[in-house]
């Protein structure tokens, strides 16, 4: 009897830049590559190719990162080819525009067909419902969260019994406060201009407006401790309009001396190490919210919008804190509990959150779901009359 070959999955997404999607890809293109299976990456390219291909995966570029529907058709034609070519068994589709071209290229193919719903996806124009309807096409669709579980079933009329819910996760030998030496956490402190003594508050994500990083300097100025340093952690993605205006906002509420705006940092367990409060202050519900476990993988205390995924990882007064999205002085009045508290208060919140992370929301227990779901698609196909 023959021997049966090991299956074949590509993943697609529009880029490999930075980013929890990408991040995402790389992980399971290692789990793949370390299953035996083969894995496949097909987007427009990045800076992470290098990572897929370390992770032991290839990277096919095609033009994936376009919303044009002729060339959505073209890029399911491309793909269409390589599933053939490469006797690809299962296409994961990681993004809309990307994951059109990927469920004509299944159909055509016979290839199973899989998505993760990753973002909330706004339906503020005409047709978006239609548009975001695709990630709701696959034969078990993957969400990051209950709360996006939810929304899939309710939205687009998706059986419970497709949906499987596998939570992001970190890698607890990365984030790790026992692994962070004091060098690490000195050449941050010193780059970003830290005063000696100052609590450091910290938010770390994009800049882009529903983020909250306005929320958050609004209520700086609110803040009971007026030595406390405001530090937000992320791109501006090349908005730089958007960073300018905080700047502005920053001046003329009288707290410019104690914000930082420090771009984005290759350092994370570092970076949240130095914090004395993490601050998710989006404004619009997040399918997840991964930097709240990995604030609280670092035993930080976090304080989270009370809305979205984060509200599933923060335990109010047990593991965090949640707050009124959007309330400036909800989140002044939160900081300010957390800077008041003994400091075995706060070790004993951090060991509580570290434990419910490390239970429940690792890499390794991503990449063993999200292969099961591909174990469960490939088996249901080989059984199907």
């Amino acid at each position: 009897m023959p021997a049966v070959s090991a299956p074949v999955v590509l993943q697609v997404l529009p880029s490999l830049v930075t980013g929890g999607v990408e991040r995402g890809t790389v992980e399971i293109t290692a789990a793949l590559a370390a299953a035996g299976w083969t894995a496949l990456v097909a987007s427009a390219g990045g800076r992470l190719v290098g990572a897929v291909e370390h992770a032991g995966g290839r990277h096919i570029t095609l033009p994936l990162d376009t919303k044009n529907p002729m060339a959505i058709w073209r890029n399911a034609k491309r793909l269409a080819r390589l599933i053939r070519a490469e006797g690809v068994s299962l296409v994961h589709a990681r993004s809309r525009a990307p994951a059109w071209s990927a469920w004509l290229a299944a159909r055509h193919t016979g290839a199973r067909f899989v998505t993760t719903y990753h973002g909330a996806y706004g339906e503020d124009l005409p047709l978006k419902r239609h548009y975001n309807a695709v990630m709701a096409k696959g034969e078990v669709v993957i969400a990051a969260s209950a709360y996006i579980a939810g929304l899939i079933a309710t939205r687009h009329g998706v059986d419970p019994r497709r949906i499987r819910v596998i939570p992001r996760g970190i890698d607890p030998a990365v984030f790790d406060p026992a692994a962070v030496s004091g060098a690490r956490l000195a050449r941050l402190a010193l780059a970003w201009e830290l005063p000696d003594h100052a609590p450091v508050v910290m938010l770390p994500g994009r800049l882009t407006g529903w983020k909250g990083q306005t929320v958050l300097i609004s209520a700086l100025a609110l803040l009971a401790r007026t030595d406390a340093v405001g530090v937000l952690v992320g791109s501006d993605q090349g908005r730089a309009g958007y960073a300018a205006g905080l700047r502005r906002q920053a001046e003329a509420l009288g707290v410019a001396g104690r914000l930082r705006l420090v771009g984005e940092c290759a350092d994370m367990p570092a970076a949240m190490l130095l914090a004395d409060v993490v601050v998710h202050a989006s404004t619009a519900p997040e399918a997840f919210g991964r930097v709240v476990i990995e604030a609280q993988a670092m035993g930080r205390p976090v304080i989270a919008a009370d809305l979205g995924g984060p509200v599933e990882t923060v335990a109010a007064g047990v593991t965090g804190w949640l707050v009124k999205p959007g309330d400036p002085a909800a989140l002044a009045a939160a900081i300010d509990t957390v800077l008041g508290l003994p400091g075995e208060t706060l070790t004993a919140m951090g060991a509580a959150a570290r434990g419910a992370v490390l239970g429940r929301c690792t890499t390794a227990a991503m990449q063993a779901a999200t292969l099961g779901v591909y174990r469960e698609v490939l088996e249901a196909a080989r059984n199907i009359p």
